[in-house]
């Protein structure tokens, strides 16, 4: 059989060639890092309340200026030294930078004494140590054979199964979380009691995670000429901030927050059910915008009620906080390990509900953990200031809400963005939830994919993954389990880990 031999791949060379010229960028880069990084953190820290978070806040402030310019070239040239490409630096920026400067100034016969001093071992890991122990602050211990720690969406049911809660448990579930989405206080409670119980009975711990509801914009009423027509793009249809009117035959539906309505401009992105039916606006009406359908199926889209609504570059004027998470925050402070806050997209977002739980549990709102779900491109961009806001206060974690995320941002920009969101809480030390559809079609139908399973393995590199309920999620707990058990041996964060391999 004759060996197909492909051309060699064309790397572009380093311009930096020259060890003197690469450690003199390496310390304009250092002086660059520390200065604009300082200023930044000096910014941050008369609001922050911890004194844990000083460390983990002045690192995070290092890397969000060492990624401001584009580091590709430089690294390039440090590779062929045997240095550090830069790339795994996110615990440990100045750390990482300055081990690099002083190998490559000892290359260059430079005095040591005008270099920053060779960083100690406990400095270039205390960044992991601290990640690890606020992921235990949050989440609490993992299972002795894994660093990830798997959530589980309880069902209704489990307000009556006790033995469904159990088993989560024996099964490695290690944190079990209570949508306050559905249900009520009544079934919320027999679920904590069901947790306790177990906690109890098997000597497993579990972190119980309340979920708030947060604003629901959903479709409301529909009125069209015939119930069973699909748009298909290129079609026309109002969306109202009130009661739907009849248009011209145009099917007309209304939306559950009208004040979003009025905040739309000409061009705006609106997407319903998921994603499912993608729409710009076409022009503003007195009771409402005339959309454009942009995106369906090949078989079209059918307008529905109570579906979904993203204005992925829309603004939004409303409260984080409903009147109904308000309600349901006086049961979840006296019984929550962990909120999750949906629909949080600024730091005086956080700032409200921290006071909400302070006014509510004065005791125990500092200890209580909070979990910013990043679900919007609004959350996404003021990430930094809604991290050092929650973490400088209390136990802090952020979830990765893929699904709202993709609709959001676009499919194509979901892997991307979640990687960036990975490397900011990892130089903040802040532990993560990989979420959205994790062993879906396991949890659903007792037969995964081979695309959730190689998802269910990246979710290595964060704290904790969600899976969310179905008939089969103790099969699927069962098997991520062990998915991750075998993963970690091969990856930890961003860095691989190169046990002995025995395929071959």
């Amino acid at each position: 059989m004759q060996t197909l031999i492909s051309e060699p791949l064309q790397l572009p060379i380093p311009e930096l060639s020259n060890p003197e010229d690469l450690l003199n960028a390496l310390l304009k880069l250092r002086e660059t890092v520390e200065e604009e990084g300082r200023e930044l953190f000096e910014q941050w820290r008369p609001g922050i309340q911890r004194r844990s978070f000083l460390i983990s806040g002045l690192n995070f402030a290092y890397y969000l200026a060492l990624r401001r310019p584009d580091l590709r070239d430089l690294q390039m040239a440090l590779i062929p030294w045997g240095l550090s490409s830069l790339g795994r630096s996110e615990a440990r920026v100045l750390p990482n930078l300055d081990a690099a400067i002083a190998t490559l100034g000892a290359v260059c016969n430079r005095d040591p004494a005008t270099l920053p001093k060779r960083p100690p071992l406990r400095a270039f890991f205390r960044g992991d140590r601290i990640l690890n122990y606020r992921a235990r602050a949050v989440f609490g211990s993992p299972s002795p054979s894994r660093r990830v720690r798997i959530m589980v969406t309880l069902p209704t049911e489990a307000s009556e199964n006790y033995e469904l809660v159990r088993n989560l448990l024996t099964q490695g579930a290690n944190c079990l979380r209570i949508n306050c989405a559905h249900d009520t206080p009544v079934e919320w409670e027999k679920m904590v009691n069901f947790i306790r119980q177990a906690e109890t009975e098997t000597g497993y711990p579990c972190k119980i995670y309340f979920d708030l509801s947060g604003p629901k914009i959903r479709t409301g009423k529909l009125i069209t000429s015939d119930k069973k027509k699909r748009v298909f793009p290129g079609d026309r249809f109002v969306l109202s901030g009130h009661k739907p009117k009849s248009h011209k035959g145009m099917p007309s539906i209304s939306c559950t927050l009208p004040e979003a309505i009025s905040t739309l401009k000409e061009g705006d992105p609106v997407w319903i059910d998921d994603g499912k039916l993608g729409a710009v606006v076409d022009s503003i009406l007195p009771d409402g915008v005339l959309l454009q359908v942009t995106q369906t199926r090949p078989q079209g889209e059918k307008l529905k009620t109570d579906k979904g609504i993203n204005f992925p570059e829309t603004v939004l004027p409303l409260s984080s906080l409903t009147a109904k998470d308000l309600e349901d925050l006086d049961f979840v402070a006296q019984h929550a390990d962990i909120v999750g806050y949906s629909f949080v997209q600024t730091a005086e977002d956080m700032r409200r509900l921290q006071e909400e739980l302070r006014l509510r549990s004065p005791e125990k709102a500092r200890t209580l953990a909070i979990v910013a779900k990043i679900e919007t491109q609004e959350a996404v961009r003021n990430l930094p200031e809604l991290i050092v806001q929650g973490a400088s206060k209390q136990p802090f974690g952020v979830m990765i809400a893929r699904g709202d995320l993709a609709v959001e941002l676009g499919f194509q920009r979901l892997a991307e963005i979640q990687e960036e969101i990975l490397w900011l809480c990892e130089a903040a030390q802040v532990p993560v939830i990989w979420a959205t559809q994790v062993l879906e079609s396991l949890a659903k139908t007792g037969i995964p994919s081979r695309a959730e399973m190689t998802d269910a393995a990246m979710a290595e590199r964060a704290e904790c993954v969600m899976l969310n309920k179905g008939p089969f999620i103790l099969e699927a707990v069962q098997i991520l389990d062990d998915v991750l058990t075998r993963m970690q041996a091969h990856q930890s964060k961003k860095t691989p880990q190169l046990r002995a391999l025995r395929s071959w």
